[in-house]
């Protein structure tokens, strides 16, 4: 399957590396978010939202003279509205096209702002934007402050693979065909530009977290990741960076996969697995209580359950609050 807008001609980039803030943020607030528009790839922009833990994810800007593409949004209508004002400086018109990485809020919610001709996203996800939260429920992250969202929906969903023609460069959307950071994850990969906007399925510097997918899933989905020519990776989360972001992505899947089989050995709960566990090297990337959620979902299926069957997602994050001490920390 394929769409394309038979443009021929890229819009003239207006800036190739630029830092803006964006606005003040609260005294409690021990980060200081900014935004970063980086050129991956000739005339491919990345939207890089620092410090890239809970809600800062990032997201990519494709200006074309017909058709221009978006690759996801952003959490709150308030930096939706600067990745817009981003787009308008790249040359991006009135006429764009969206490519949703998966379904989770960060990367949805500003959809109906943003307000593209149409959405493209695996066949998944509407169903996981139906059955899970736009906002998240009060007390789980400190206060933030979302906007009016309003749900959009994908209009054109794929299966496995769906090409696409943006100007004169073709477009890979990808699934791999099983669950990993969730049911329905999708990369945007550039064979001509050797450039792949990874989504979720990568974390740089961050804590990678597979309750509503697979960690099974994820680290067979890694295998067919690496077999993509890819330079530059630009991850759901954090900096951009090179293929070697998967490496440690791997290890501490397995570290968890490990951890989990421990746990149903000795009969302890994922919240008891975590609290008595050194983390080691990975205690440097932030969020780091998502260990809770991934035992959830690794002990359920080293248990028998199925790569991306339902589990008790409420439960996980109470017990996430509890390793944390309270709210989860939320910068956007």
């Amino acid at each position: 399957m394929s769409l394309s807008d038979g443009s021929q001609q890229r819009a003239p980039a207006m800036g190739h590396d630029r830092v803006s803030p964006l606005g003040q943020e609260p005294e409690h607030r021990t980060v200081s978010a900014m935004i970063h528009v980086e050129e991956v790839g000739d005339g491919i922009f990345a939207f890089i939202q620092r410090d890239g833990s809970w809600y800062l994810n990032n997201a990519g800007i494709i200006p074309e003279r017909k058709l221009s593409y978006f690759v996801d949004s952003a959490a709150t209508v308030n930096r939706t509205k600067v990745i817009i004002e981003e787009a308008r400086r790249l040359g991006v018109g009135d006429r764009v096209g969206m490519i949703a990485t998966h379904h989770h809020g960060d990367h949805t919610n500003g959809n109906a702002t943003i307000d593209p001709t149409f959405i493209v996203a695996h066949a998944s996800v509407p169903a996981e934007m139906a059955q899970g939260f736009a906002v998240p429920p009060p007390g789980l992250f400190n206060d933030v402050d979302w906007g009016e969202i309003v749900v959009r929906q994908p209009d054109v969903v794929f299966e496995r693979e769906l090409d696409l023609q943006i100007g004169e460069r073709l477009v890979r959307v990808l699934h791999f065909g099983r669950p990993a950071h969730t049911l329905g994850d999708a990369v945007v990969y550039f064979p001509q530009d050797h450039v792949l906007f990874a989504g979720d399925l990568a974390f740089n510097g961050g804590t990678p977290f597979a309750l509503m997918g697979s960690v099974q899933g994820w680290l067979d989905t890694l295998v067919a990741l690496r077999a993509l020519e890819v330079t530059v990776v630009v991850p759901g989360h954090g900096d951009p960076c090179g293929m070697d972001v998967f490496d440690g992505i791997e290890r501490y899947l397995r570290f968890v996969l490990e951890l989990a089989g421990n746990a149903l050995r000795e009969g302890v709960s994922p919240l008891e697995a975590a609290v008595n566990t050194d983390l080691g090297d990975f205690a440097q990337w932030h969020d780091s209580e998502r260990i809770v959620g991934n035992l959830h979902r690794a002990m359920a299926e080293l248990s028998g359950a199925s790569p991306g069957s339902p589990i008790n997602i409420q439960t996980a994050f109470v017990d996430m609050l509890k390793y944390n001490g309270g709210p989860l920390r939320c910068f956007a």
